[in-house]
Parts: structure tokens; sequence; C-alpha cells
């Protein structure tokens, strides 16, 4: 599993993302077991206190919980995660709609870049 962090956020919220984003493409699978908070840490090259509260907040969200003596899991939650896929995927829909309207493309040509693409065809066509 690859960490990307970037220097314009909390790097806590960004654990919190991508560990999201590990859970609802399946990386992790619902109901396994995570690697331990500081195997966590050591992979993603963080302070293990910043892993901590990342999975704190994530459990709040009921996206994984604890055993007391056995680790952190997933949430076997199907619905959870496909909400959470979907929430992240309105949010990257609403990224692109804004950046294409700021590039000056209105949805109707939007919709067109997109189809082109899928097809391998010209933008101008």
């Amino acid at each position: 599993m690859k960490w990307n962090f970037d220097n314009e956020r909390a790097i806590y919220s960004q654990i919190v993302e991508q560990i999201k984003l590990f859970i609802i493409s399946g990386y992790y699978e619902k109901g396994s077991k995570l690697p331990s908070v500081r195997d966590l840490a050591e992979e993603a090259k963080v302070n293990p206190n910043t892993m901590q509260k990342a999975l704190a907040e994530l459990e709040r969200q009921g996206l994984i919980y604890s055993n007391r003596t056995t680790g952190n899991f997933i949430t076997d939650d199907e619905n959870l995660i496909k909400n959470v896929k979907k929430e992240f995927a309105d949010d990257k829909i609403r990224e692109f709609i804004s950046y294409m309207k700021n590039l000056g493309y209105d949805k109707q040509d939007t919709v067109k870049l997109l189809e082109n693409y899928e097809t391998g065809g010209n933008e101008n066509e």
C-alpha cells in the first residue's frame, strides 16, 4: 500500500481519507483485521499517536471497530461502505465539475469530452 501525503493539509485528516479509500476500494476487505497502529504508522512514516488519532476518528465514523485484545477491524456494514464510496465519488465529481467550469466548459461540453475520452475520440469531433 502506498501512502501519499501533501503539505497542504493536516496529516491526520489525510490518513483518515486514505484509509477510507483503502476500505472502499477493497484493499482492506470488510471484516478484516487492520495492521497494528505501530505497523501502520511505520508503513505511513508517521507518528503512532497521529495514526491512533486517525483510527479513533474512523472508529467514531463506524468504519472500523476495535477489540481491546485483538486489534482494529474493518466494519462488516456493506451499506456504510457503499455510502462512504458514494460520498467519495460525489466529492470527486464536484471537484471535477468545478474545475471544468473554471476552464470554461459547460455541462454539455464536459459530457462530450468524457464520451470522446472513453471512446478514444478527438475532442473536436
